[in-house]
């Protein structure tokens, strides 16, 4: 995998796979008793993302106190695309023909829904924040080993392979 740099903790869960050495002396940010409170402007759909993804991110030790506000923005992001979704669907429901995904401007022109670009853009962020934390299946499938899982074992070749 190339790109930006993963999270040491990231790279634990995952195996480490690559074998290079981990980072001895980076930050470890306090990992609060319990889940964060969210910050104060998140709030409906947004909390609720919050209080649901908050728990699985702390019990797996990757929500610490620095994590609140990318945290913040994936559920922010989430509450976007979830009120924009439903606003087509009301839509949709009214508009047999369309579907909602043609309006009529104030000068009976016809244009595509503005709702449909909030809802894309909405979610094109919810992914990219739900990357950084390991909320895709894409992501999940490069982590190796969940808390508690037993340690991989070494096929008995693997000590000839190290080196």
């Amino acid at each position: 995998m190339t790109g930006r740099p993963l999270p040491t903790q990231l790279k634990v869960l995952r195996g480490n796979p690559g074998k290079r050495p981990l980072p001895k002396n980076e930050p470890q940010p306090l990992i609060a008793p319990n889940v964060p409170d969210p910050p104060p402007f998140i709030s409906g759909y947004a909390a609720d993302e919050w209080w649901s993804t908050g728990e699985e991110l702390h019990r797996l030790g990757l929500l610490t106190k620095v994590d609140v506000q990318p945290l913040a923005a994936y559920c922010f992001a989430y509450a976007q695309w979830r009120m924009a979704a439903e606003a087509l669907a009301k839509m949709q429901a009214n508009d047999p023909v369309m579907n909602g995904l043609i309006i009529k401007t104030k000068y009976g022109d016809a244009a595509v829904n503005p709702l449909i670009s909030i809802a894309r853009k909405a979610a094109a962020d919810m992914v990219r924040y739900a990357t950084e934390f390991g909320l895709t299946p894409a992501a999940r499938s490069r982590i190796a080993a969940g808390v508690g899982a037993e340690p991989a074992r070494l096929s008995k070749f693997a000590g000839l392979l190290a080196g």
